[in-house]
């Protein structure tokens, strides 16, 4: 009885609000998000159509291009990170590793779901589990099936803090047990599919702008995923400390400080990678007389004004300590991803043809609904969970694996 009680007392106390209830955030997103869910019932009810400008000739728009192809690069701090940690041993990146981990499984679990959204048959979202005339050699069930189990060992490895929040000793042990494994598997897992995505585009040699299009594709997807998803680190862990700024010391401020000095050294180089495979791209294909078209000059943009100017910063913020320069970057280096998302399955996308697509203003919304859930669930996470702070008492019997090993 005493044990029910603690029980009913701890999700009570847990699942009430905590803080303001009347909040900028709250008054912003809560209206937004009550219209976004009666147009995803709309879409539900009455197709597609009813509230999307997708076609025939346009089958992705703003849902894919956004919820898979630049949310899934935002994710890739994820697999980046943990990669650095858990495998190369740096231990610094230690404070991060929890909440990164949090981010990419939100944006892979929210994505996911929005991508039910963009089907005309939503209930074949499950076929690449019952295998229900699904095409076993099809790019998409690969992606599918990287998709789902990653998302699971993000799971795995962000449950040590679901096991402290709920004071499970058992299930602390239990999940560091396993934890480096789905770490190496979420790694593998993760590279594969940000590749994978990109390699989509292969089958579509005819209907995308041959700026944007080459055999470099998964190549360029998976580079990009590396800076992408560092830099989504950067800009919402400088959010996330000024609004969380109760929940950080001074010691954890300027220890993240130096984690995102570190991680521009990366982002530097990685893109200095990706330009250099652009350029590759572009002689091998011996395009140059493309640029002086009105499509070159958005490739131009896109390749200068956002992957070589935010290069430049960051290798200067770096060297400097600027952290304004770093940050700034990073907002320009989101800003090119998802431009290169959308000029390569949405702009650049039939681009011969005269009719073109815009999404619509209810697409805008239920996109906007997404994120704004993601931000709720995440908020109400940081709110709970032990996502910074010390470990628990019971670290010092646990396993000597995964997180164990690096605390």
């Amino acid at each position: 009885m005493i044990g029910k009680l603690k029980t009913r007392e701890f999700w009570h106390t847990e699942l009430a609000p905590k803080g303001k209830l009347i909040t900028p955030f709250n008054v912003i997103t809560l209206p937004v998000i009550l219209v976004g869910i009666v147009l995803i019932v709309i879409r539900f009810t009455r197709g597609l159509g009813s509230v999307t400008n997708l076609s025939q000739e346009f089958p992705w728009g703003l849902w894919i291009g956004f919820d898979v192809l630049v949310g899934i690069a935002f994710a890739g701090g994820a697999y980046v990170l943990c990669l650095i940690y858990y495998i190369f041993g740096y231990e610094k990146y230690h404070p991060i590793i929890r909440i990164t981990t949090l981010n990419g499984f939100l944006a892979y679990s929210f994505y996911a779901a929005a991508l039910v959204l963009d089907l005309g048959r939503p209930w074949n979202a499950f076929n690449f589990l019952i295998g229900n005339g699904f095409g076993f050699s099809s790019i998409m069930f690969l992606v599918a099936w990287h998709f789902f189990l990653y998302t699971i060992c993000l799971l795995i490895e962000f449950a040590p803090g679901i096991a402290e929040w709920i004071g499970s000793k058992r299930l602390w042990k239990f999940v560091n047990m396993i934890n480096l494994g789905a770490v190496i598997l979420g790694i593998t897992l993760s590279i594969g599919h940000q590749s994978g995505v990109g390699a989509l585009f292969l089958l579509a040699p005819a209907k995308i702008h041959p700026l944007w299009y080459s055999e470099f594709i998964p190549l360029l997807f998976l580079v990009s995923s590396v800076f992408a998803g560092l830099s989504m680190v950067i800009f919402e862990g400088s959010i996330t400390q000024r609004v969380f700024r109760a929940r950080f010391d001074r010691k954890d401020e300027d220890r993240h400080n130096g984690l995102v000095v570190s991680m521009a050294r990366i982002c530097a180089v990685t893109m200095f990678v990706y330009l250099f495979l652009k350029l590759l791209e572009l002689n091998h294909g011996q395009e140059w007389n493309l640029l002086a078209t009105p499509y070159g000059y958005l490739y131009l943009v896109e390749v200068v004004g956002f992957v070589l100017v935010p290069l430049i910063m960051f290798a200067r913020g770096s060297r400097n300590g600027s952290l304004g320069m770093i940050r700034t970057a990073a907002l320009l280096s989101m800003i090119g991803i998802a431009l290169n998302r959308f000029n390569v399955c949405i702009i650049a996308y039939n681009w011969y043809l005269p009719e073109k697509y815009y999404p619509s203003w209810m697409e805008i919304v239920v996109t906007l609904t997404v994120i704004f859930l993601e931000l709720w669930v995440y908020r109400w996470v940081i709110h709970r969970m032990p996502v910074w702070g010390s470990d628990p008492v019971w670290e010092r019997d646990a396993p000597p694996t995964a997180e164990a090993a690096h605390g």
